[in-house]
């Protein structure tokens, strides 16, 4: 692949003391001046407004990558609803409702298993096109659907777009941001989520008037909408800089971080670690999937903490029960006294627009108080949550007490998930990965969340008529215990190292359990292999 022709590049420098050049092809020549600031520059604002510039577009690339997430949201949101007047219109039983809302997050194991061989084969770019096509189609289908087989083989479409959604675009953030940013862009898909988990409240609630036969499939429908946006948003996101290292094309990859970064010093170095990430990829080439798989599935001792910690964290987000809180509200308030379909989902509202609101709070604080506090912070706060939530179900239901205390621990617990754990997961399975495993890694941690979810959702209604609901919630309280001790155990803080420095931690227990990385010890770790 040429790598050590990219090594010498990246050695030589292509930043001259004063100017350099860089071809792209042969037609056009790009010139960037030296990265030393003067004090002109400085009293003139010049080199603020670049450095805007390059936060304008990241910040830009990082919304239109997690347009994917809006599609996964509002399937959420709106089956929530949709499925009340489904089980009325097609006479389904509980258990096809079931099958109906969790097989989605089974299925979607798929794309998630293809999706890192396929990023890795045709970038992550057309990668995150290819889910929302695939989830388009799906959604069509569902909007049509003339009866449950119909609906189901939409289902199966979507699920796999979704499994290819929520894996590519945190890696993708995460590969085109600066350190400094990374998290707080990274934990964009969870916030887009949210916003498409509002927003499916919000058609439940807008068209809960229609017709039975076909408010649902208006409901389902309108999901489509998202992909025009995403087809605009192809024209302006460009490929992930380690991925185009990885296929020998460094000069995009210096073009893309240039306007992804800073200064030119910056942009060299990045460069200079992506290239010395790849270049232990090269020798492997020829058995590169085979390779990755078995250093994954028989792992040396830091890629066992770094698979503990990314796995193990995507699994407890959702094994605490917050996908059987979204889709089953309806149910959880009507358990609780709330009569009639249109209080139902305006109750739901209340519940999505809360979720929404506590993720914007997190992505100000993932930078600035880190990962480790937020998730401290939401899984104790979703313990107490689920417990309140238990409780008032099980000694206060049908009275106007017990309706307003279920109200309240429902939304305590997504805005608990929403600040801390909901994003934070995203943010460090995407980056506690090196590039060689990333890609792989980050989809078998979405399989175990996906699995997760489906297991839940799949089983929470007849779960519930074996333990009651307020017995189910009690379970995801004792769940979400654990998942403090897990945070303290096995998750280390993250904030503010390169993706390569990142890597250090999980070669030193100690360091995997939270101490610091000396800020040499990337590279030569990457001159070791």
């Amino acid at each position: 692949m040429g790598i050590e022709e990219n090594r010498n590049a990246g050695q030589n420098g292509v930043f001259g003391s004063d100017s350099s050049e860089f071809q792209l092809g042969s037609k056009n020549k790009y010139k960037r001046m030296k990265s030393e600031v003067t004090e002109e520059e400085e009293e003139d604002g010049s080199f603020s407004k670049e450095n805007r510039d390059t936060r304008k577009y990241v910040f830009a690339c990082a919304i239109f990558a997690s347009l994917n997430s809006v599609l996964l949201g509002y399937d959420v949101g709106v089956m929530s609803g949709a499925i009340l007047f489904i089980q009325e219109d097609l006479k389904i039983t509980d258990v096809q409702q079931e099958l109906l809302v969790g097989i989605l997050s089974i299925i979607s194991l798929l794309g998630s298993l293809a999706g890192g061989k396929t990023s890795d084969a045709i970038g992550r770019k057309w990668t995150i096109a290819f889910a929302a096509f695939i989830f388009q189609t799906g959604a069509a289908v569902m909007a049509f659907a003339p009866s449950y087989e119909v609906l189901m083989i939409g289902r199966l479409f979507a699920g796999i777009g979704i499994g290819f959604g929520v894996m590519i675009a945190p890696v993708y953030i995460a590969e085109i941001s600066p350190s400094v940013s990374r998290g707080s862009l990274t934990s964009f898909p969870e916030i887009f989520i949210n916003l498409g988990i509002l927003l499916g409240y919000i058609s439940n609630y807008a068209f809960s008037g229609l017709p039975v036969h076909i408010s649902w499939r208006v409901m389902l429908g309108v999901g489509i909408i998202p992909s025009v946006f995403l087809g605009f948003a192809l024209f302006v996101i460009p490929e992930s800089p380690r991925w185009l290292v990885t296929q020998n094309r460094i000069e995009e990859a210096r073009i893309v971080l240039i306007k992804t970064n800073d200064s030119e010093k910056e942009v060299e170095e990045r460069l200079a670690e992506i290239q010395l990430a790849a270049a232990g990829m090269a020798n492997a080439e020829n058995n590169e999937a085979k390779a990755i798989w078995r250093e994954i599935l028989n792992p040396s001792p830091p890629v066992r903490r770094m698979l503990i910690t990314g796995c193990g964290i995507q699994c407890f987000q959702q094994i605490t029960g917050i996908d059987a809180t979204v889709y089953y509200s309806p149910t959880i308030f009507k358990n609780a006294g709330i009569k009639g379909n249109t209080q139902l989902l305006a109750a739901t509202v209340i519940v999505g627009l809360t979720k929404t609101v506590f993720i914007l709070v997190a992505i100000f604080l993932i930078d600035k108080v880190g990962r480790k506090p937020l998730l401290y912070v939401s899984t104790i706060g979703m313990t107490t949550c689920l417990l309140g939530l238990s409780l008032a179900l099980a000694f206060l239901g049908n009275g106007k007490l017990g309706i307003g205390l279920a109200i309240l621990a429902v939304c305590g617990n997504v805005a608990f998930f929403s600040v801390g754990i909901g994003p934070v997961c995203w943010v460090l399975s995407s980056e506690i990965f090196p590039l060689r495993l990333r890609a792989q890694a980050s989809a078998l941690g979405a399989v175990g969340s996906r699995v997760s979810s489906g297991v839940i959702t799949m089983s929470f209604l007849s779960v519930s008529r074996a333990i009651t609901v307020a017995g189910t919630f009690f379970v995801f309280a004792v769940i979400s215990a654990l998942s403090v001790a897990f945070v303290h155990t096995c998750v280390p803080e993250t904030k503010g190292k390169s993706l390569e420095e990142i890597e250090m931690v999980f070669h030193h227990e100690g360091e995997w359990q939270g101490s610091e990385v000396e800020m040499g010890d990337a590279q030569r770790l990457m001159q070791k292999e």
